[in-house]
């Protein structure tokens, strides 16, 4: 009776600490686990297993090293003696129970071991200095290969680095301190919670592990991200044109238009109002207009860079029509940048003349040197990627997103891995993460040309290597005032190969160097007192010699460019322009439909604005597109054609009421997807 009892307290014991429920649930889910790799097993067995052909560069690195063996052997002794002093200096902690002197320590930007244990407990530092050793003795075994052709070179020296990222003790639950104090702390259910994370994140990838980097369900656009007031006045087969509401009794006479890339959703320029630099634009006067481009799937396959660069015109048009005025500031972000510049190329050979000044955001032209990125592109991996594409008629964008962030792991990968997954913590609310992770695709026809004309071939810093519609186009010719503004940190565009193409140009041109990186240097509003920047107008062609000879101003560069751009107009004002008051009506609030679509839905098909009015005499008529209408079938997915003499075209008026988006009707499978046609 009495051992009864003693094992039924020690049973409730058990149960009271939960390790029974915890042990039935981590079984569960196990079960779980290993379904799901089964399936993902089965539907993946043709997968390619080396994506980025490592296979080829590390057997060219081996060659290499076994053809100069006593650079292994100097660095392997050496190794070898430093690994003999970790070990003598780590018997004399443990002796004392105290932590001993250092013989390597990490980087100060390594968040990695901020953990105090790793410091204080003898066992764990021991850890942190055997791995920071081993990695040391990786990468000068790495650099010790003499005789490989650069590009090799630093395909093994950057997935080197990647390898080593992922052996990091603090990825693995029992070799990091964080990690096992949370175990002793829920007994457990950190791991179980974590294991739900990921099987959660698994189903969402669809058998590929996508980590979450924030709580999607945190926000909502139009409401706390996106909530710039406006309207959108123009939509069509490749974007909607958004204006926003004036907070300024007077703005700018000249409108301003904006071309974000399409490779990324346009409201990163407008997370929260505290880091909106579309708010703080209109807030200083300007008459604010923003692309909102498609997030195209398989119909938009065969839609093509002239496309895009026609799309911009149109919107140029609408602007004009709506404000009455023919003279407008540009401003183009990343590779939005790279299209306006095209653009500019392309309307200076038509004579159009409309654009007064053109502002580029991290943007490259000429990509000789386009850094880490360029590691992703060759022959070999644009033609697997073609593949890709040709299969499904785009490139998802988390595929991009994957490689951006294959560019600092410790930060977007494992720190991730390691707060969702082993700590079991659920994503935290973050704006910009929220926008990171909302990807687009990519039409597969756009995405070959980009990869292959600019990437690898580098033809548009060229003189008319590149040509729209049978136009040359040659960046030399452009004459408009631009501003280049670039970010010292960038890891997606080099600020010296942002410089290297800023001199391209025909006119004036001022460069201005911004603090930190490809996104958060830009958005830096003048609020957050942060980073600080360096302007010039004088660019000599040694960018380090620019470097040397500009003064760090600190703060945001946001109000100087205000300045600059205000100064080529004279500030001169008129009556502040309200969307949907005007000669277009309002379709729907900001942000629209087409921002919304997220990845894994169709597109929407909206109806398509017609300009009621005749092109203006500036604009050259073959940048003018044929009327479009929506036709819907009941039995086919709506798709758009050309406006014939029996079609009425769909007319936005301002007496008019306003058109809203209309419902996607459901696809046809059997039917074959319909290009869309330019506009």
């Amino acid at each position: 009776m009495s051992d009864n009892k003693t094992a039924a307290d020690a049973q409730a014991s058990i149960n009271a600490l939960g390790f029974a429920s915890v042990a039935k649930e981590m079984q569960e889910n196990f079960k779980q686990v290993e379904e799901i790799m089964s399936g993902f097993n089965k539907s993946n067995e043709h997968m390619n297993l080396d994506p980025f052909n490592l296979k080829t560069a590390y057997s060219d690195w081996m060659e290499a090293v076994v053809k100069n063996p006593e650079k292994v052997i100097e660095t392997n002794l050496a190794f070898w003696q430093k690994s003999m002093e970790l070990t003598q200096l780590a018997m004399q902690s443990f002796m004392s129970g105290q932590p001993s002197e250092k013989l390597v320590e990490p980087a100060k930007s390594d968040r990695r071991f901020s953990h105090a244990d790793w410091n204080d407990k003898p066992a764990f530092d021991v850890i942190k200095q055997s791995y920071l050793l081993v990695s040391d003795w990786t990468r000068k075994l790495v650099a010790s290969a003499e005789g490989l052709d650069e590009r090799t070179a630093e395909r093994v020296k950057f997935f080197t680095e990647r390898g080593l990222d992922a052996m990091s003790p603090t990825n693995f639950a029992l070799t990091n301190p964080a990690v096992l104090e949370k175990i002793r702390e829920t007994k457990g259910a950190n791991l179980v919670h974590g294991l739900k994370n990921m099987l959660e994140d698994l189903e969402a990838g669809k058998g590929q592990l996508r980590i979450r980097m924030t709580d999607t369900n945190a926000f909502k656009l139009g409401e706390n991200v996106a909530a710039t007031p406006g309207k959108v006045l123009f939509q069509n087969n490749m974007f909607q044109l958004i204006q926003y509401t004036p907070s300024t009794e007077k703005v700018l006479k000249r409108p301003l238009l904006i071309v974000p890339p399409w490779i990324n959703k346009f409201y990163i320029l407008d997370l929260q109002p505290k880091n909106s630099m579309l708010k703080w634009l209109v807030d200083q006067g300007h008459t604010v207009n923003v692309i909102s481009w498609v997030n195209p799937d398989e119909t938009y396959a065969d839609t093509g860079f002239d496309d895009y660069l026609h799309a911009v015109i149109k919107a140029m048009d609408v602007v004009e029509y709506e404000t009455g005025e023919a003279e407008m500031n540009l401003i183009g972000y990343c590779i939005g940048g790279t299209l306006l510049s095209s653009t500019l190329a392309y309307l200076k050979a038509k004579g159009d003349q409309r654009v007064k000044s053109a502002t580029f955001f991290t943007t490259m032209l000429d990509f000789a040197e386009p850094g880490e990125l360029g590691l992703f592109i060759d022959e070999a991996q644009i033609s697997a990627l073609e593949t890709q594409m040709n299969a499904q008629g785009y490139l998802d964008g988390s595929t991009m997103s994957g490689a951006f962030n294959l560019l600092r792991a410790n930060d977007l990968i494992w720190s991730f891995y390691v707060n969702n997954y082993l700590l079991g913590n659920d994503p935290r609310p973050f704006d910009l993460l929220y926008w990171n992770s909302d990807s687009t695709r990519m039409p597969a026809k756009m995405h070959s040309w980009y990869l292959r004309n600019l990437y690898k071939d580098n033809k548009l810093c060229q003189p008319k290597a590149l040509s729209v519609d049978g136009v040359e186009l040659d960046l030399g010719t452009i004459d408009v005032p631009a501003c280049f503004i670039s970010t010292i940190e960038d890891h997606i565009a080099p600020w010296k190969s942002t410089y290297s193409g800023a001199r391209l140009f025909g006119g004036d041109v001022r460069f201005i160097l911004g603090g930190s990186g490809h996104i958060a240097g830009i958005i830096n509003p003048p609020a957050a007192n942060k980073y600080n920047y360096r302007i010039s107008n004088e660019l000599p062609e040694n960018p380090d010699a620019w470097l040397a000879n500009t003064q760090a101003t600190s703060g945001s560069w946001w109000p100087e460019w205000d300045s600059w751009v205000r100064a080529l107009a004279n500030n001169e004002q008129v009556d502040a322009r309200h969307p949907g008051a005007g000669k277009l009506a309002a379709i729907e609030n900001a942000p629209g439909t087409y921002v919304k679509s997220r990845l894994g839905e169709s597109t929407p098909v909206l109806e398509t604005t017609v300009l009621p009015e005749a092109a203006p005499e500036v604009a050259a008529p073959e940048t003018l597109a044929p009327a479009i209408v929506v036709e819907a079938t009941p039995e086919a997915t709506p798709v758009i054609t050309e406006a014939t003499p029996d079609a009425t075209p769909l007319v936005m008026e301002a007496e008019a009421t306003p058109v809203a988006a209309t419902p996607k009707a459901k696809k046809a499978p059997a039917k074959k997807p319909t290009k869309p046609k330019k506009v």
